[in-house]
C-alpha cells in the first residue's frame, strides 16, 4: 500500500522529479567543463542548474507540508504554505541565480581567463540541451493536459499550482541559457576574446532576472489570494439560481486556500416566508450539491441576508 502510495505521489510531481534529475545531473556535468576549460558562462550555467535542483526541492517540501490538514491555528489548512515556498523559489532564482551568473560575467569581463579548447564544452552544452529539453518536454505535455482551451498565457496567469509553471520557467530559461552560453563560448573561441563568455554569463543573468520578476508577481498574487476560476463561481452562481427559495443572491466570494482547494462565501436573500427550519435544511441541500458539483470546494459558507442591508456586488459577466 505504501509502495503504491509513492508511485501515485511521483507519478502526480513527474514536471518536478524530471527537472529535479535532470538538474542534479547537468549541474555536474557543468562544473566539471568549467573547471577544465575555465569557461565563466559554463560555471554561471553550472549555478543555474543547481538553483534550479534546490527550487525543485523546495517545491515538493512546499507540497509536502500544503497536505498537512487543518488544525486549530490553520482551520483552512495549510495549502498556501506552497505559495509561501514557491515565492522563495523566484527570490533564489533573482538572488543566486541572476546575481551570481552578472557578477561572474563582470569578473570574467575585467579578469578574462585564458582560453582552452571548447570542445568538452560543447559536448556537455549538448548533452545538458537534450536532458533540458526532456525535462522542459515533460513540464509543457503536462501544463497543455490542464489548461484547457484557454491560451497558454492565460493558463499560466488563472493557475492555482505554482509547481507546474514554475518548471516550465525554468526549464525555457534553462534552454535560453544553453544557447546564450554555446554563443558565448564559439565567440569567445572565434574571435580570440575570453570576454565574451562574460559577456554571455550576463546576459544568462539578465534573463533569470526576468524570470524571477514573472514568477515572483505570479506568486505574490497567490500569496495575497486569489479568487477561484470563472467557471466555478458560475456554477455556483446556477446552483444559487436554480432555489426558488431565494429571492436575490447579494454576492459571492472565493479564495484558494491550496491550488485544489476553494473556500466560497454567499451572502443570499431568502424568501420572508421560509421558516428557520426549511431555511437550516435548504443550506445543507445547497453545500451538498455544490461540493457535489465542484469538488474544490472544500469550506462553504452561506449567509441569509436581506439585500437592503447587504453589500451587493452584481454578477460579472462572462
Amino acid at each position: 500500500m505504501a509502495k503504491t502510495g509513492r508511485v501515485a505521489h511521483i507519478r502526480e510531481n513527474i514536471v518536478l522529479y524530471g527537472a529535479l534529475l535532470a538538474n542534479i545531473g547537468i549541474a555536474v556535468a557543468k562544473f566539471v567543463a568549467s573547471a577544465l576549460t575555465g569557461s565563466s558562462s559554463m560555471l554561471t550555467e553550472g549555478v543555474h542548474s543547481m538553483v534550479d535542483s534546490g527550487n525543485q526541492l523546495l517545491l515538493l517540501y512546499g507540497q509536502a507540508r500544503a497536505k498537512k490538514p487543518a488544525d486549530a491555528a490553520h482551520p483552512f489548512g495549510y495549502g498556501r504554505e506552497l505559495y509561501f515556498w514557491a515565492f522563495v523559489v523566484a527570490i533564489l532564482i533573482f538572488a543566486v541565480g541572476a546575481g551570481v551568473s552578472i557578477y561572474e560575467g563582470w569578473l570574467h569581463i575585467r579578469q578574462p581567463e585564458p582560453l582552452r579548447g571548447p570542445a568538452v564544452n560543447y559536448i556537455v552544452l549538448a548533452i545538458a540541451f537534450l536532458m533540458e529539453g526532456a525535462s522542459w518536454t515533460i513540464a509543457v505535455r503536462e501544463f497543455g493536459r490542464k489548461r484547457g482551451p484557454s491560451s497558454w498565457w492565460q493558463s499560466i496567469r488563472r493557475s492555482k499550482d505554482p509547481a507546474g509553471f514554475i518548471v516550465l520557467f525554468e526549464d525555457s530559461a534553462a534552454l535560453i541559457g544553453l544557447i546564450v552560453a554555446a554563443i558565448g563560448v564559439w565567440a569567445s573561441h572565434y574571435f580570440g576574446n575570453a570576454r565574451l563568455d562574460g559577456v554571455a554569463s550576463i546576459v544568462i543573468g539578465l534573463v533569470l532576472g526576468a524570470v524571477a520578476v514573472l514568477l515572483a508577481r505570479e506568486a505574490k498574487g497567490l500569496l495575497i489570494g486569489e479568487s477561484a476560476d470563472r467557471a466555478i463561481i458560475d456554477t455556483v452562481w446556477a446552483l444559487l439560481d436554480r432555489r426558488p427559495e431565494i429571492t436575490a443572491v447579494n454576492h459571492i466570494r472565493t479564495i484558494h486556500t491550496a491550488p485544489d482547494a476553494v473556500f466560497v462565501a454567499i451572502s443570499a436573500d431568502f424568501a420572508d416566508d421560509l421558516r428557520m427550519g426549511r431555511a437550516e435544511s435548504l443550506i445543507e441541500e445547497m453545500e451538498s450539491e455544490m461540493k457535489r458539483a465542484i469538488p474544490e470546494l472544500t469550506s462553504i459558507y452561506i449567509r441569509p441576508e436581506k439585500r437592503e442591508d447587504a453589500l451587493v456586488q452584481p454578477r460579472a459577466s462572462a
